[in-house]
């Protein structure tokens, strides 16, 4: 329906509408959009990739907890971890304050510092807490080649970079691909960052035609074309994936049998400050920033308009874990009892709305939901004399529907990974022993699934709890959320008043991140 209503607004708009989009907003978003989202791509791809590599081929100080700790950077929101850069980069902020102390200087004019608030800035900003994506997929891609491969090229005469560049990175190319896609897709996302740095993005050109300049049908339009570049990301990730499953199969070594080379001390100093970097990149500074402000800000923990954005954050995140949860089960275990290909079209089409932004979706809900809350209300006036006002899309339904429809995929990958793990013999031993299907379910596969739906209900709450780009555009008057509550302080330049929402926000994101990090480990 999303995608419909976003379609259907698009062709509708003027002749006008269209023609100041395509010529005087979409060139020049395209082109800084391209360039954020490759540059994004290449500096996520080399922390990464080296990161990935050196925990994996090599032994040194701090090595399993570096491991572990270059996951931490996913708990952080981009937009947050915009805010906090700017504080601790700006002209007033501590590094400039102290190098003005420092060398004596006085005014912005007697040095160069570079702008964070800057294309390259936003680039190293986003990398900062994206490149996860690409560290997790290389670093399981590394490890399940093992030893077999390297040992070989190693015997044949080659070289240890020789080895990783003809070798190693080669056979990790389908899960640099997907992770490369996943970074790509949550640059697209951004908002609050792109918004906060001054980068001109389609996902904020989208934003600003539809609440500055009033056109609902530019801003369709855009989506559109936005909508465009992620299918062909979302294609490729899947080319990608099947890949990635040959190469798997054709492994003959496992994890276990995977032996790290030893390095001596200067070597290995410099392996883990090459790891130390992103982790305090994309996590320790914003962290480390938004504990010293929340310290200071104690007592706004009592503040009424925090409590109410803290309970509206769960009841949304809440109902969006339990309805996806509930769905993406329904899915998976039709799935596993019938593998027809219209099952299949069935979980493909579910999965769409992770690749929508935030943004797009919001176009595609709000439309519908004020049509029907408009046609309710007109209807029970004319009748019954009562006025139903936005009964959906004035509430916080509104953002509940489109976080259930992006995060959708998230629930239902999980849930079904879990089914996978249980034998189907599991069903039939069930029957055989003379429990029927409904009691199969409830009895048998629900108790196994447990942590499976634990997990993916998790996930999909703190993914909602975070979400900021459809939530900004979809919240009904005073109806804050804690994400729009620290965007909302941010923008008037409050982000010592937003450290202690900023703060929750990061500590729930903590949750699955260690939870991926401790399977990880095992």
């Amino acid at each position: 329906m999303p995608l419909g209503a976003v379609v259907w607004i698009a062709v509708s708009g003027s002749t006008d509408s269209l023609s100041h989009v395509f010529v005087n907003v979409l060139p020049k978003a395209a082109s800084r959009t391209f360039l954020l989202v490759s540059m994004t791509g290449v500096l996520s791809a080399l922390f990464g990739i080296a990161t990935a590599w050196l925990v994996t081929t090599f032994e040194f100080p701090f090595r399993r907890i570096l491991s572990v700790a270059l996951v931490l950077p996913l708990a952080i929101p981009s937009y947050i971890a915009a805010y906090t850069f700017v504080e601790s980069l700006d002209y007033t902020g501590p590094l400039q304050t102290a190098l003005r102390s420092i060398l004596g200087f006085k005014t912005a004019r007697d040095y160069w510092f570079p702008d964070i608030r800057s294309l390259s800035g936003a680039v190293l900003i986003l990398s900062s807490v994206l490149y996860p994506y690409i560290y997790l997929a290389c670093r399981a891609t590394f490890l399940m080649q093992g030893r077999a491969a390297s040992d070989v090229a190693r015997t044949l005469g080659s070289g240890l970079w020789r080895t990783l560049w003809r070798i190693q990175l080669p056979m990790a190319r389908p899960a640099i691909v997907i992770g490369l896609t996943l970074v790509a897709m949550e640059t697209l996302n951004d908002i609050g960052a792109v918004e906060y740095l001054g980068v001109n993005t389609i996902t904020f050109s989208i934003y600003d035609s539809w609440l500055n300049r009033g056109s609902l049908s530019g801003a369709a339009q855009l989506a559109l074309v936005l909508l465009a570049v992620v299918i062909v990301l979302i294609s490729i990730e899947r080319i990608a994936r099947r890949r990635q499953r040959f190469s798997a199969n054709r492994t003959t070594s496992s994890v276990n049998d995977h032996v790290r080379r030893p390095l001596g001390f200067g070597s290995g100093s410099l392996a883990a400050v090459a790891c130390l970097l992103p982790v305090a990149l994309g996590f320790l500074l914003p962290f480390a920033m938004l504990v010293h402000y929340a310290s200071i800000r104690l007592e706004l923990l009592a503040e009424p308009k925090l409590i109410k954005a803290l309970w509206n954050s769960v009841q949304v995140s809440g109902a969006a874990a339990l309805a996806t949860v509930m769905i993406g089960f329904m899915l998976a275990y039709t799935h596993r009892k019938d593998t027809s290909h219209s099952t299949r079209l069935a979980g493909r089409i579910a999965s769409l709305g992770y690749g929508m932004p935030g943004t797009v979706l919001a176009i595609g809900v709000l439309f519908p939901l004020a049509a029907f809350d408009n046609t309710l209300d007109a209807i029970l006036r004319a009748h019954l004399g009562i006025s139903t006002g936005l009964l959906l899309s004035g509430s916080g339904f509104a953002i509940f529907y489109a976080c259930s429809v992006r995060f959708l995929t998230m629930a239902e990958g999980t849930v079904d990974a879990g089914f996978q793990k249980l034998s189907p013999h599991l069903d039939m031993a069930a029957r055989t022993l003379g429990r029927n299907r409904r009691q199969t379910l409830l009895f048998v596969l629900l108790p196994n699934m447990r942590p499976a739906l634990l997990t993916a209900g998790l996930f999909v709450f703190v993914e909602t709890m975070k979400e900021l780009s459809a939530t900004i555009l979809l919240r009904p008057f005073n109806f804050n959320t804690l994400a729009t509550l620290v965007y909302e302080d941010a923008s008037r330049a409050q982000v010592e008043d937003a450290s202690v929402a900023a703060l929750i926000i990061v500590l729930v994101g903590l949750i699955p991140v260690l939870f991926v990090s401790r399977t990880m480990e095992r």
